[in-house]
């Protein structure tokens, strides 16, 4: 669950760049991280008054809410209804930040989410939106929080806050020390939870006086929560003086300025043990005090109640180095969303010189960088030899820097750069301070560099008096108002700033496509790229792209870097242009394929770039050109696989006599685990492992090819029903070699067919010889080819790897030639590459080697294919017999689109991919264990496991109908799965009992949203394919008949 908010305030003081924090509120919204319902209204809203105080900005916050809500509703002033049903967040930036020139909130933590969207740099504001969103607020009803960025917080998943029956105002606590809460705010409560007061820095019987039965005191933390009739009542306060003084109305109106407290001017008047008079005197001046009483007369009545959250802890964000560094090098609390890391968006070429317990963000660390546990470097691009030691804080740095500091030991030192513009003229400076000084020390007590005043003062020869004027109280003389930085505070310039972290983040980001590419790192690089085309740094990213695939010099990476090209133009596209998966066959494109096609990778990269200039002006071109850099991708995925032609070896066999056909008969194959994991590039680049089972259905083998020689010089293909017997329901002759040249449109008519001639190099294609010329002068005429299969379209069962196997050895032996099983399962991979249907090897493994086995592929090329038959008990065969039936669910599928969904997965590396590529083969091996013990529950519950792993690795391979089917089978199976890619087709299930067909055939027909199902019994055909040489016709019964080896 997660908070929704209507509105999102961060407010900032004045003068610090409101429009540089509104742009980055927008940008968190492009990468998603304010969650999948953003806020309506996102607003950064600065300061009316350089000294408002956190009361005041909170009001003038409210008001600009409410009127950016009430403009909304279509109401011409601002009405305080809008508040009924709104969920408002503001979160306040607070003062300036000695160790951040952007503030405490966009201070950037140690932090990598691998699960974002987009990727990007982790902020304090990020971790305490996180919080309150998917923590703190979920489940309180509408109204206002409001929360400090000052501090780093963290909380519980699930904090145990109560709102049943709430009404007023709550006080967020977290339990601390006594001894913390000497310099801090804690409050003290009655037994009931009611805030009594809020003392800060308190004496000890004070604060004893606070502490619960543990010994703990909650601590005041920055967060609190108006009820919508508290946050009414507040906002109505902004027309009285002298409270309009606040906000930017009162601004405008000439009002005098006031600084207000939320928690002692505003929250305080709320607590049961303050009297009027006690609050109103506590005011100080006399515009305070008047505003006092305006809040005590509007607010005193609602109830204060205190939420002190367990296990949650509270770090304010103090002025001391130590105290910083410390808090960007320890880890935080077990409670916490985050986890800090050693390394965070940050390119190191040593890592091994960083120690543990030093920290890098958003780096690029070049050559020899030493870091010793204790230091921290964000934002900085520093190139070695560099030696920096324990207790240092750099930040800000560029490379030319690296010069100045090389071969000066680092040690106890803060040393920042920092943009300024001065009378509009940008530039750096520089300001260095010790790890141990105290900025608000006086003098007389404090250090400078680490040293005494005094002993600075006697090595430089800088004087007193040239930092503090004389009038100035001694007490007042410290480092925050010594005149060694002047005007750097007023002059920074946050939105250069906060551009150099981000020209440095994709600099770094870079670096990293590059790693992770050149390094075959399954890491990935979709969120990079969606941050790269939010932030406008997408041409940057597209040109490593290129480099990376024209200078890899290896297939497999230049295919997944196009891949990620195509990824950056569908993510520019916005969701706008149409799905990702289309044609890819525009003759703009074709020379740059052709360059890809020859082998030419560097060249076809620079063509294709060339051409994707002019396919970049619209979310539609975008798409199209996604698709044709998928196509490129595809077109050295083909080259990749066709590795495995190594291993088809091919003998030489008699000629059959004229007219005689050569018929091969095919089981069917059952994937009982592992498929998805045979999937080029999958199956080369991570590995893989299926379990597959040759079946016959209903008694038979169903898929079969006939080939025989033929007089004329032709090639006459023909696709039959459901057995030879049957009539033409395709009937195609080629003549000439171009009525080949469609082979590789797998919609084309005869296209399998046309490929396996051509994989087998009975046709060769292309050639200056004709096609009959050919035929004539290596086989004395043509050849007549018919295939069929019992199996509908789109079944699951392997059918169309398994046909195209079934024709290669008909083909070959027609041909005079002979080729092993392990041969054809590689020539089949081959077949399938020039075909462009892109399959694995599992189908044909399935319906090629009989029985039970495993297939298994390394992560390597050339690509093998390696079987291990699976020996079961005795007995067991006949089991799986008796207990496997089909169900056939009358959906069909698609699994080409399926297909392109999971490779382009598998090419982003997206976590869930990669780790369901693990489970695939893990569970394979399962699988194959089950089988050896004999264990047909352990064998269902892999099956199950397999269905789960399926549907991860296609989202949408289960229509409703199969849902309803599987639901209903469920009581009476062990396990069960759709066969092959999921979407329709054969479902198969394992029964507990055995012989359960017509059984099951009655539950099936009661259940209701179920297409045309049928059942079907199914057997391990442990014989295999077989291959004959026959008669010269099959119709009329003639069969002299020859069995041969294969």
């Amino acid at each position: 669950m997660a908070a929704e908010w209507s509105v999102l305030v961060l407010t900032c003081q004045r003068g610090g760049c409101v429009c540089a924090f509104q742009r980055e509120l927008e940008s968190r919204r492009l990468r998603g991280s304010l969650g999948p319902r953003p806020p309506a209204l996102l607003l950064a809203v600065e300061d009316p008054w350089a000294r408002l105080g956190s009361g005041g900005a909170t009001l003038n916050a409210l008001l600009v809410a409410a009127e950016h809500l009430s403009a909304r509703a279509g109401c011409t002033v601002v009405t305080s209804d809008v508040l009924r049903d709104a969920r408002i967040l503001i979160l306040h930036m607070g003062r300036d930040f000695s160790f951040d020139d952007c503030g405490r909130a966009f201070t950037c933590l140690p932090v990598e989410e691998p699960s974002a969207q987009a990727e990007a740099l982790v902020c304090n504001l990020d971790s305490l939106l996180g919080t309150m969103t998917h923590r703190l607020c979920v489940g309180s009803p509408p109204g206002v929080w409001v929360c400090s960025t000052d501090m780093l917080l963290t909380v519980p998943a699930v904090p145990g806050i109560n709102w049943d029956g709430f009404q007023g105002v709550r006080v967020i606590a977290v339990p601390g020390s006594q001894a913390y809460a000497r310099n801090h705010g804690v409050y003290l409560t009655d037994e009931e939870g009611l805030v009594r007061n809020i003392v800060y820095k308190g004496t000890e019987a004070q604060i004893q006086q606070c502490a619960g039965a543990d010994g703990t005191v909650p601590l005041v933390c920055g967060v609190v929560f108006f009820s919508s009739d508290a946050a009414e009542q507040l906002l109505a306060t902004h027309v009285v003086p002298p409270l309009d003084a606040c906000t930017y109305m009162g601004l405008d109106s000439g009002a005098p300025p006031i600084q207000l407290s939320l928690f002692f001017d505003i929250v305080l008047c709320m607590a049961e043990g303050m009297t009027e008079d006690e609050f109103v005197k506590g005011g100080g001046d006399a515009s305070v005090k008047s505003a006092r009483s305006v809040l005590w007369t509007a607010l005193h009545t609602f109830p204060l109640s205190m939420a002190c959250i367990p296990n949650a802890s509270y770090d304010y964000m103090t002025t001391s180095a130590s105290d910083h560094i410390r808090s960007l090098t320890l880890l935080p609390g077990s409670a916490s969303h985050l986890r800090f890391c050693k390394t965070a968006h940050s390119h190191v070429d040593q890592p091994c010189l960083l120690e543990d317990g030093s920290s890098v963000t958003n780096c690029l660390l070049e050559g020899a960088v030493w870091l010793a546990a204790g230091s921290v470097i964000q934002h900085c691009h520093l190139q070695g030899p560099l030696e920096i030691g324990p207790g240092c804080l750099l930040s800000g740095l560029a490379a030319d820097s690296s010069p100045a500091l090389q071969g000066c030991p680092l040690r106890d030192i803060v040393l920042q750069g920092h943009h300024v513009r001065l009378r509009d003229l940008p530039c750096r400076v520089f300001t260095l301070t010790g790890r141990l000084d105290d900025w608000q020390s006086p003098a007389d007590e404090a250090t400078y560099l680490n040293m005494p005043w005094a002993e600075f003062f006697h090595r430089t020869g800088i004087r007193e008096g040239d930092l503090w004027d004389a009038e100035m109280p001694r007490r007042s003389r410290c480092l925050l108002s010594a005149r060694l930085f002047p005007e750097l505070l007023p002059c920074l310039d946050r939105v250069a700033e906060l551009g150099a972290r981000r020209d440095l983040f994709f600099l770094q980001g870079q670096h990293k496509v590059r790693r992770v590419l050149l390094g075959c790192q399954d890491s990935s690089l979709l969120p990079i790229t969606r941050s790269a085309v939010h932030e406008g740094y997408h041409e940057t990213v597209l040109g490593t792209l290129d480099e990376v695939a024209s200078m890899a010099g290896d297939a497999g990476i230049a295919a997944r870097a196009l891949a990620c090209i195509a990824d950056v133009l569908g993510c520019m596209a916005r969701d706008k242009g149409g799905l990702r998966s289309g044609p890819a066959a525009n003759r703009e494109w074709a020379s740059a394929f052709g360059r890809l096609e020859s082998g030419d990778i560097a060249g076809g990269v620079r063509e294709l770039a060339a051409e994707r200039q002019k396919w970049m002006s619209s979310p539609a071109l975008l798409v199209r050109a996604a698709r044709h850099y998928e196509g490129a991708e595809q077109i050295l995925i083909r080259q990749a696989v066709m590795s495995s032609c190594q291993f088809v070896t091919v003998g030489q066999v008699e000629l059959p006599p004229l007219g005689h056909w050569v018929q091969v008969a095919c089981p069917a194959r059952l994937d009982l685990s592992g498929g998805w994991s045979d999937t080029p590039p999958i199956t080369y680049e991570h590995g893989g492992a299926v379990v597959d089972v040759a079946v016959l259905v209903d008694g038979c083998r169903p898929i079969g090819a006939q080939v025989r020689r033929i007089s004329e010089p032709e090639l006459r293909l023909a696709s039959l029903g459901g057995t030879p017997q049957s009539e033409a329901a395709m009937e195609l002759v080629c003549r000439e070699l171009e009525h080949l040249q469609d082979y590789c449109q797998p919609h084309a008519p005869g296209a399998l067919l046309k490929t396996a001639f051509i994989c087998t190099q009975v046709v060769q294609f292309p050639s200056q010889k004709p096609l009959g010329a050919q035929l004539m002068e290596n086989f004395g005429g043509g050849f007549e080819v018919q295939t069929w299969s019992k199996l509908p379209h789109g079944s699951g069962l392997g059918t169309s790897s398994i046909l195209a196997g079934a024709v290669m050895a008909a083909l070959y032996r027609a041909a005079g030639k002979t080729a092993s099983t392990t041969s054809l399962i590689h020539a089949v991979l081959h077949l399938e590459q020039r075909l462009t249907t892109g399959g694995g090897w599992q189908d044909q493994v399935g319906g090629l080697v009989p029985g039970i086995k495993i297939g298994r592929s390394k992560a390597q090329l050339p690509l093998r294919v390696e079987v291990e038959k699976i020996l079961v008990p005795d007995g067991f065969t006949q089991t799986l017999n008796d207990h496997l039936l089909l169900v056939y669910t009358g959906k069909t599928r698609l699994a080409r689109n399926l297909l392109q969904d999971v490779v382009r997965n598998w090419y982003a590396r997206l976590p869930s991919t990669v780790q369901n590529a693990d489970a695939l083969v893990s569970n394979a091996e399962q699988c194959a264990q089950a089988l050896r013990q004999g264990n047909l529950p352990l064998l269902g519950q892999c099956l199950d496991r397999y269905w789960q792993q399926k549907k991860c690795m296609a989202p949408g391979c289960e229509p409703l109908a199969v849902r309803r089917m599987m639901a209903a089978l469920q009581p009476h199976v062990y396990g069960q799965c759709l066969a092959g890619a999921g979407g329709g087709g054969f479902l198969y299930v394992l029964t507990k009992a055995p012989r359960q067909k017509e059984a099951l055939h009655r539950i099936l027909a009661k259940t209701e949203g179920l297409g045309n199902f049928s059942i079907h019994s199914i057997e391990v055909d442990m014989g295999g394919f077989s291959v004959d040489v026959v008669g010269c016709d099959l119709k009329d019964g003639a069969h002299s008949r020859e069995d041969v080896a294969v």
